[in-house]
């Protein structure tokens, strides 16, 4: 159990189980792209150890690139997409992949794909670590799934609750007292 702000979380999802994932994520990844390079985009600043660890574990050529996007305040969706980092190369003609941390309402990404087509992106695919279905309010498509779960709030392995909780190495749940 650990504590971020005022709220307690359980664990969810081990730092074993998040290696062995994003390992077999990584090399269908670079099984897909084996005769491209693609142009990573890492969405920040959630994904950041995901995209490293993802990175890292890469056979294929990939260039990688980071953007950040906001559309949370708290612990619920604030309904507009801002761009407070902009991407720093064109995408024009190239294979892109975005890399983010967790799916819930699909807003961000519907948005972001978006306007990567606009600039002129050749095809964009999607590596998400997390992927909540049940919260699902815009259609996107999620090319690489870590793990599918359910509507609850998590912390850790970059994801946060007001900034804090990033630096823990799993995935914690929000803790809920079970009722008999």
């Amino acid at each position: 159990m650990i504590r971020v702000h005022d709220k307690d979380f359980e664990l969810f999802i081990s730092r074993k189980q998040i290696a062995a994932r994003v390992q077999e994520l990584a090399e269908q990844i670079s099984a897909d792209y084996q005769n491209d390079t693609p142009l990573f985009i890492a969405i920040l600043n959630g994904s950041f150890m995901f995209a490293a660890d993802l990175i890292r574990a890469l056979s294929c050529p990939a260039e990688i690139s980071f953007v950040r996007l906001a559309s949370y305040i708290g612990m619920e969706s604030g309904g507009e997409v801002s761009e407070l980092l902009s991407l720093d190369r064109s995408v024009r003609q190239r294979h892109i992949v975005i890399i983010e941390d967790i799916v819930d309402t699909g807003r961000t990404l519907h948005s972001y794909i978006a306007q990567l087509y606009e600039a002129g992106a050749a095809s964009v695919n999607v590596a998400a670590f997390l992927s909540k279905p049940e919260a699902r309010q815009f259609k996107v498509p999620l090319n690489y799934t870590g793990f599918v779960i359910p509507n609850v709030f998590v912390v850790g392995y970059g994801l946060d609750y007001d900034q804090e909780g990033r630096n823990y190495p799993d995935i914690y749940k929000l803790f809920q007292i079970r009722t008999p």
